[in-house]
């Protein structure tokens, strides 16, 4: 099975014969909960699909399995079968059971411990100490939430002005009102790359096309509501609504590249601890995002540019992670831009490098309406 995603959330999508096209007038559609949509939900009701999806990706990375490995191996060609039972989902609903009993009767219901607080992304959690790891160099962690403060030594400002100057200045990033871009994706399976469409305005709009060889698919943000949308033979939701913290997160990827008003992206900025990427020195920054989450955008301390993005957000097994790193910036028209960005999330992963980016074009509002899905003829 080939997983992917498309534009900038962190949800993954398949790719294949569809022609996918929007229409400004219509409506949202309603917020389906997973139970309504899967069959044989008996612990994880209550949810949207997109979420139910978010969580299905955490249990995988927690284990170290995938899609197939908990299910029946029918369901790799049949969306149907995934509805099936079999041990290792009676056990897991067992194990769901006893964590959120775990945290109830220890923690106040604050979820402290989850499926990757014994397994570590082994199917069996591993009760003996390693000593490699005891004594060896210990592997490097995501920038942590919460991240460990530095008070006094830098300000929030000071980091985000030499971030706004390194791009180009205040002014010039007012001046950056949209863009339109084509360029290619990569998703973590793909033989080879395949070409994309890239929309966006400074007001919150944002939409990506990518043209693989078997047809399109595409995500669209217009600013209040996000969809995916692939065709039914490779997604069990063709039309997929962003809900709650992922569509925050989702608003957040997509201002990124207005940076214009980073400082008002998030609220509550702390400074954290520096760190090392790719070898080089890089300071921390957090702050929650306006709509439930939690972000840490990591900066190069030398050229100030943003580096890497880690958000964060909540669901009912645990919490949720994407991460973008950010390579290759280029100046167009004064301001410099990533061409080249790489994000990842608890079930797959996204190269995108652009090849052109055009400034200030023209873009209809149609272009981030609702996709409609079509098979080709």
């Amino acid at each position: 099975m080939r997983w992917f995603i498309v534009g900038a959330t962190a949800l993954a999508i398949g790719l294949s014969g569809a022609v996918l096209k929007a229409r400004q007038q219509a409506p949202a559609p309603r917020q389906q909960l997973a139970e309504e949509v899967f069959k044989n939900i008996q612990v994880l009701k209550g949810m949207p699909v997109d979420e139910f999806m978010g969580t299905m990706g955490f249990l995988a990375s927690a284990t170290g399995l995938n899609c197939t490995d908990c299910h029946v191996d029918e369901s790799g060609g049949s969306w149907a079968r995934y509805a099936d039972d079999n041990a290792l989902k009676q056990q897991t609903r067992r194990m769901l059971v006893m964590v959120n009993t775990i945290n109830k009767t220890n923690f106040g219901g604050r979820q402290v411990v989850t499926c990757n607080t014994c397994h570590r992304g082994s199917r069996k959690p591993n009760v003996m100490p390693s000593i490699d790891r005891l004594y060896g160099e210990p592997p490097p962690d995501e920038p942590g939430d919460p991240i460990t403060l530095v008070p006094g030594k830098l300000s929030v400002d000071q980091v985000l002005d030499k971030y706004i100057a390194a791009l180009g200045g205040a002014q010039r990033l007012a001046a950056l009102t949209s863009f339109t871009a084509k360029g290619t994706h990569l998703g973590f399976d793909d033989a080879a790359p395949s070409q994309i469409d890239i929309f966006a305005r400074a007001t919150g709009e944002r939409a990506t096309i990518v043209h693989a060889p078997s047809g399109e698919s595409s995500t669209a943000l217009n600013g209040q509501a996000a969809w995916i949308a692939a065709p039914p033979a490779d997604k069990p939701v063709p039309l997929m609504v962003i809900t709650g913290q992922e569509l925050a997160g989702v608003k957040l990827d997509a201002a990124i590249f207005f940076p214009g008003r980073i400082k008002q992206l998030l609220t509550n900025w702390r400074v954290g601890i520096p760190l090392i990427l790719d070898d080089r020195d890089a300071i921390q920054l957090q702050g929650d995002i306006p709509g439930g989450g939690v972000a840490t955008l990591c900066f190069d301390e030398e050229t100030g540019l943003l580096v890497r993005m880690v958000r964060y957000t909540d669901s009912p097994v645990g919490r949720l992670v994407t991460r973008t790193d950010y390579h290759e910036y280029r100046e167009v028209a004064g301001v410099k831009v990533p061409f080249r960005w790489t994000q990842r999330w608890l079930s797959g992963r996204s190269q995108f490098e652009l090849t052109e980016l055009q400034p200030n074009t023209p873009i209809s509002s149609e272009r981030f309406a609702q996709p409609v899905i079509r098979d080709r003829p």
